[in-house]
């Protein structure tokens, strides 16, 4: 992101902003960036009596200011964190008054996780004009893998599209989460090495062969073999395999798929573009649409939606997870 960027820039240049607010959804950004500063900042000598850090449980707005407004001892800066500041989300705009005139030669930063400041706000237009407002916003399941390659590139490892795939399918769209098992596989794997799906399910412990990922491609394919295989393991694992991750990818690929039928343009690059996948994926749509005319991905699209709400208990008693997914594999293939 340009902004962290930016953010990280400053530092290096020892021209830090006086407030740093860390705001927003994702958490990874904020913690990175207060971690940036803790560790920068200040030299391992100043930093005894000139950083501290401060927890919304167990502080004030008040206690904050008190501890902003006073001067490092023999350092340029002092370094002021507040972790867990949703905590004070009451009171925050108490803040207002020592955002408006800073302490020069403090650093407070505040992380505010899972929150955001209104924007109608004192607070928000003060922060803007006197320090630096940061937004971490969630990422979009589609944005993620992008954002896989980019971190491990700039740690020199590339990462197939498959591998890619099967790290979003199973962490989901939490970055720290992901951004941990980056730690893991760095330790053992070689830069410029290609990370493939061998190496993660032998260092992070995702199956290659029966994963949701392995399960929309042998039903793309009509490989009721195959899908039979995968389906039997994620009854017999299904802490490991929720049903409702799976009918929601599967829904995901199916109503991609009556998109794809509504292409006139078939070249892999306009339905890479058109169904937001990478390129080395578009050949699972191509078959998948000589396997399912377009009628039938749409009864299969409403059948999906109903096992969802069955698998949810909506109109219907407890259903053991194996019969939904044997049910699910009979409504569609």
């Amino acid at each position: 992101m340009d902004k962290v960027k930016d953010i990280v820039s400053a530092i290096n240049n020892g021209i830090p902003k006086p407030i740093y607010f860390l705001m927003g959804d994702e958490p990874y950004y904020i913690d990175k960036i207060s971690k940036y500063i803790s560790d920068n900042v200040l030299t391992e000598d100043e930093k005894g009596f000139n950083q501290m850090v401060l927890y919304g449980r167990d502080t004030s707005v008040d206690d904050i200011v008190a501890n902003a407004k006073r001067f490092p001892m023999m350092a340029q800066h002092q370094v002021v964190i507040v972790k867990e500041a949703q905590h004070l989300s009451r009171s925050i705009e108490n803040l207002v008054s020592y955002v408006e005139n800073p302490q020069t030669t403090t650093v407070l930063v505040v992380c505010y996780k899972y929150k955001k400041l209104d924007k109608r706000k004192k607070l928000y237009k003060s922060i803007q004009k006197n320090g630096e407002l940061f937004e971490s916003k969630k990422l979009y399941e589609n944005q993620v893998s992008e954002w896989i390659r980019r971190t491990l590139s700039g740690k020199k490892y590339k990462i197939s599209p498959k591998a890619c795939m099967l790290l979003v399918e199973f962490l989901g769209t939490d970055l720290s989460k992901i951004s941990n098992e980056f730690d893991k596989l760095t330790i053992v794997v070689p830069s410029n090495i290609e990370i493939t799906p061998t190496l993660i399910e032998k260092h992070i412990g995702i199956s290659k062969d029966f994963n949701n990922f392995e399960l929309k491609k042998a039903i793309g394919e009509k490989d009721v073999g195959k899908a039979t295989q995968i389906i039997n393991y994620f009854s017999q694992n299904p802490k490991d395999n929720p049903f409702v991750v799976t009918v929601t990818l599967l829904n995901t690929f199916f109503t991609q798929l009556l998109q794809y039928h509504g292409l006139k343009d078939h070249s892999p690059g306009n339905v890479s573009k058109v169904l937001g996948v990478n390129p080395y994926f578009v050949n699972e749509f191509t078959v998948a649409a000589k396997n399912y005319p377009m009628k039938k991905v749409s009864s299969i699209i409403s059948g999906l939606r109903r096992l969802d709400l069955k698998g949810k208990g909506v109109g219907a008693g407890k259903i053991d997870q194996a019969d939904l997914l044997k049910e699910l594999l009979v409504q569609i293939i």
